[in-house]
């Protein structure tokens, strides 16, 4: 019988900083450097398609909260990449 996935902090802080950064990108967060909001969607949209990737290869390895947390992220992501302009 297979184990349960045990959790691993480091995915959902892994999942968090790629969501702030991709937010960062998307103008959603200010650049902590110049304090401006500022739109790269192509940097946006390297971030997001990394999350998108990590959905399939991840599938049966994370805890139900890990899962929950990558498809909010990549779910969100999307909708504000579209907004910003992205595909």
């Amino acid at each position: 019988m297979p184990s349960s996935p045990e959790s691993d902090p480091r995915f959902s802080e892994f999942v968090i900083l790629q969501a702030q950064n991709a937010g960062l990108f998307l103008g959603q967060i200010p650049n902590p450097q110049t304090g401006q909001k500022q739109v790269n969607l192509r940097a946006a949209k390297s971030v997001l398609d990394s999350l998108e990737m990590l959905v399939p290869k991840t599938r049966g390895n994370l805890t139900a909260n890990e899962a929950k947390l990558l498809d909010t992220a990549v779910t969100n992501l999307r909708a504000l990449y579209a907004k910003a302009g992205g595909e």
